[in-house]
């Protein structure tokens, strides 16, 4: 993808706002060469993503964002300019269960996303091999009961050593505390092995199963201190009958899984997810 600059914003809703910040982009040769806009009537907000041609302007990034930055006060704008020659930094946290952790690496081995992974950080021994063979450093960090707040310290400070931008729980059995959550807001993205807001916690799938639903599914959310309670990026589920047991119900999720983690990060790196209080506005 040619180099550019993605410009995402949310404001109070009001006439204007795209002539003022498009007006600007093509008063100086800009070219956007993607645009997406949202109205929320009921909140009364605005949200927009514009990706422009970092090479159709005369100047590079620090020089947009000090021009765009009265627009922005005017308009009383929440805004992000991202230049997509940075490499984002995924710091990947995995327990025993390895599909999800299995599918980021290939997509990042295949160059599906345009990332680096400083490294993987694991609860469990299980995976090192597998992920030191990537040639992605591997860091054990142990959480027994009596000293989880140790190992969530050492989490955070392997996250702020390795420079990350987002931390992945690809089935990271660990419920993370508020400390660390209020730490990275909008920063920590999950996959949960159920369709929330439904069963929560602990074998949904069983809990599925017990209730005799007909769809079972996964959601990918950003982590907050509410438990499975964050803002959702996505979400898909598959229909199951009255012949499948649990096993089958959790044989079908985790193909789930994969995909809406897969596809929840993936828009999270293109800078396609705006959040509003609980909810997000999701460009894809």
């Amino acid at each position: 993808m040619a180099h550019h600059y993605t410009f995402t914003l949310s404001c109070p809703d009001r006439v204007g706002i795209v002539a003022a910040v498009s007006g600007l982009i093509a008063g100086h040769g800009g070219w956007i060469t993607e645009a997406n806009h949202h109205s929320d009537p009921e909140a009364g907000r605005f949200f927009m993503r514009q990706e422009i041609l970092a090479d159709s302007l005369p100047f590079g990034i620090e020089a947009f964002r000090e021009r765009i930055a009265p627009i922005a006060a005017q308009f009383a704008m929440d805004w992000q300019l991202v230049d997509s020659a940075r490499k984002k930094r995924v710091v990947i946290l995995v327990s025993q269960l390895g599909h999800c952790l299995y599918d980021l690496l290939a997509r990042w081995q295949a160059r599906e996303w345009d990332i680096e992974i400083p490294c993987v950080i694991s609860n469990h021994e299980t995976h090192r091999r597998f992920v030191e063979w990537h040639g992605i450093p591997f860091h054990h960090v142990p959480s027994p009961p009596d000293h989880k707040a140790e190992a969530f310290a050492r989490v955070s400070e392997l996250f702020d050593e390795t420079r990350g931008d987002v931390m992945v729980l690809a089935r990271y059995m660990q419920v993370l505390p508020d400390s660390l959550c209020r730490r990275y807001p909008s920063r920590i993205i999950n996959i949960h092995h159920g369709f929330l807001p439904s069963f929560k916690g602990a074998k949904p799938y069983h809990q599925a199963y017990e209730r005799g639903v007909k769809l079972v599914g996964a959601t990918c959310h950003y982590v907050t201190s509410d438990l499975d309670d964050g803002p959702i990026i996505e979400q898909d589920v598959v229909r199951v009958d009255h012949s499948d047991d649990p096993n089958d119900l959790v044989r079908y999720g985790r193909d789930i899984e994969r995909t809406v983690l897969a596809r929840g990060l993936g828009y999270h790196l293109d800078d396609r997810v705006l959040i509003h209080g609980r909810r997000t506005v999701v460009f894809r």
